[in-house]
This record gives C-alpha cells, sequence and structure tokens, in this order.
C-alpha cells in the first residue's frame, strides 16, 4: 500500500520566491549520466546490462550532445528520501539482500550484485539532482541516463529489473523539497509502471499516465485502474495489443492525456522514457520509431510549456535492443534541446 502523502512528504517545502530562475533563453539541456551503473552486475545475457549505458553514452557523444548538454553529478538518495516512497522495511531487505551476495532480490526478479545498494542509491539520487537543476531553473529539462530501472518497485517490493522507483521518489522530493504540488508523470515504457501506480494510486498529488502492451509483464495496468480516494481519476493506463505504434500510442497521447493534463495542470512533468516500445525490442512488441520518440517528446514539451512553465525531466526505463537505444535516446534528446 502506498504511503500517505504526508507521510511521503513531511518537511518544509522551499517556497516558490526562493528559487532562482533563469531566462528561458538561458537555459541549457541537462544530462545526467553516472558511469557508476555499470557496476550493477545482472549477469551473463542478461536484458538489463551494464552495456545499455555505454551503447547509450557513446551514441550522445558521437551525437554532440555530451558536449552542447549541461553535466549534473548523481549523489545517493538518503534513505529518508528514498522511504518517501518505499517502505523502511523493504529498504533493509534490499540492503540485506545485497549484502549477503545474493544474486536476486528476495521479493521478486531483479538481478543484484555487490554494487546494486549503491548504484540503485545513486540512481535515485541522480534524479534528484536532475530535479534540482529544471526546478532552480539551472536547466530548461533533464534526461537521467542510470540504472537499474525504477519504475516496477513498490513500496513495499523490488521487481522487474528495478530496485527503487526512480521516477517516483524524483516526484516526491520534487514536492518535499521544491514546494511544488501537482506532479504529472507519463511513462511510454512499454511494460506498464505497476509501482509508480502503486505508490500514487491513493495519492491525489499526482497525475499517472501509461501506455503499455497487454497482455504482457507485470499484467497490471487495465482502463478500470483509475485510483482510490483522493487518487480516483489520477491514474490513467491505456493498454494496448501487441503491434500497437505509432498511430495508437500518439493518439492515446493526444485523446486521453492532453485534456487530462490541461485539466490537472502539473507544476512539473515527468517522464518514465521506456525506450523497450521501440520496434525489434526483444522484450516488447511495439514498433515507435525514432522519429515517433521525437514527436512524442514534442508533445510532453507542449504540456510542460504550457502547465508547468517548460520543467521536464526525464527518466530511462527500459529499451534493451543495444542497435536501436542509442539512435532513440538521441531522438529523445535532440527534441529536448530544441524546447
Amino acid at each position: 500500500m502506498a504511503l500517505t502523502r504526508r507521510q511521503a512528504i513531511g518537511a518544509v517545502p522551499i517556497a516558490a520566491k526562493e528559487l532562482t530562475v533563469l531566462s528561458a533563453a538561458n537555459k541549457p539541456s541537462a544530462l545526467m549520466a553516472d558511469p557508476v551503473s555499470v557496476q550493477h552486475d545482472t549477469g551473463p545475457n542478461h536484458p538489463e546490462r551494464p552495456e545499455r549505458y555505454q551503447v547509450i553514452h557513446n551514441a550522445l557523444d558521437q551525437a554532440g550532445i555530451l558536449k552542447r548538454f549541461t553535466a549534473i553529478p548523481s549523489r545517493a538518495a538518503t534513505e529518508d528520501e528514498i522511504a518517501a516512497c518505499h517502505t523502511r522495511e523493504y529498504i533493509a531487505t534490499a540492503r540485506r539482500d545485497i549484502a549477503r551476495g545474493a544474486r536476486t532480490l528476495s521479493t521478486g526478479d531483479t538481478a543484484i550484485s555487490p554494487k546494486s545498494f549503491d548504484v540503485a542509491r545513486n540512481a535515485a539520487g541522480g534524479a534528484l539532482n536532475a530535479i534540482d537543476a529544471v526546478v532552480t531553473g539551472k536547466a530548461k529539462n533533464a534526461f537521467c541516463l542510470l540504472r537499474p530501472p525504477g519504475h516496477h518497485a513498490t513500496p513495499d517490493r523490488g521487481m522487474g529489473f528495478c530496485v527503487f522507483n526512480n521516477v517516483a521518489i524524483a516526484a516526491r522530493y520534487a514536492q518535499r523539497r521544491h514546494g511544488l504540488d501537482r506532479i504529472l508523470i507519463v511513462d511510454w515504457d512499454v511494460h506498464h509502471g505497476n509501482g509508480t501506480q502503486d505508490i500514487f494510486y491513493t495519492d491525489g498529488s499526482v497525475l499517472f499516465f501509461s501506455t503499455h502492451q497487454h497482455p504482457w509483464y507485470p499484467g497490471s495496468g487495465m482502463t478500470d485502474e483509475t485510483g482510490e480516494g483522493k487518487g480516483k481519476g489520477r491514474i490513467l493506463n491505456r493498454p494496448l495489443a501487441a503491434g500497437a505504434g505509432r498511430d495508437e500510442i500518439l493518439g492515446a497521447f493526444r485523446d486521453t492525456l492532453k485534456p487530462a493534463a490541461d485539466a490537472f495542470k502539473p507544476d512539473l512533468v515527468l517522464i518514465s522514457a521506456g525506450f523497450d516500445s521501440r520496434q525489434d525490442d526483444p522484450l516488447g512488441r511495439f514498433r515507435l520509431t525514432d522519429a515517433d520518440f521525437s514527436e512524442l517528446t514534442s508533445l510532453m514539451l507542449e504540456i510542460a510549456a504550457k502547465h508547468a512553465k517548460g520543467r521536464l525531466v526525464s527518466v530511462l526505463e527500459g529499451g534493451y535492443n543495444l542497435n536501436g537505444i542509442g539512435p532513440a535516446v538521441t531522438a529523445h534528446l535532440k527534441t529536448l534541446e530544441q524546447a
């Protein structure tokens, strides 16, 4: 069960007038790329492999993005920051499993290695530094190149390659540290972000929108899963059949997400950017192209410009075709840069 908003936030926010905001013309895009992420060793032939980081990093270097984007350092998220979305018991379990040399988390199907706890803390903390950069106006938007991914991690369970839910922790941090109220999280990964949904299911301050293949792992994300209590209507799932591509996915964004975002009026836009929805991914059956990811990004930038002063942070989730993930992420970042 998700933590209550009061439990999760629980700190005095920074007043908006205290934030340093640069003019839009002076804002660069930013990149949080943490090489420590390769120390999360998932073992031979695992799809969520360290090479994912290097392939993306090389592609961004070849495109000149590493030179043009402002670099954001990573840091380790504190236990309190992680506990805004995960139970203390689960955090202790993950720490214990990794310290004793287990190869998978005892809570689910997440491969781990001796450095995984530290790497997962850095993944979450790097996303928090990206929030700081965007909200204080040092960057107009940001992308976080990190591992392990996070959107399957529930309050009390790591699963689906995920240890901590990076995007959810970032949303809570934006509320707790910067006093932002309404956060939009959009998940275009081919798999449903069940962990993100669980964390905010009864909350109401986060609007969660997801397109995903169904039936597919993890089996959640039906249209009738819409939230409960204060969160009723804040969960919007659009499950799509294998073979869905531009028309179906972009159509759901235009027909469902845009009017919902107009009604919700988010203060910040976050993306769970899973590139396993790209054509030819080994773990998905969607057919998005690199140009489609660019168009999805443009749509998200429109929402951010209209409601959130342009503030947008994108966090890497899935994407397992080593020949395809570099071009897809590059298309995403080139579009962010044009905002």
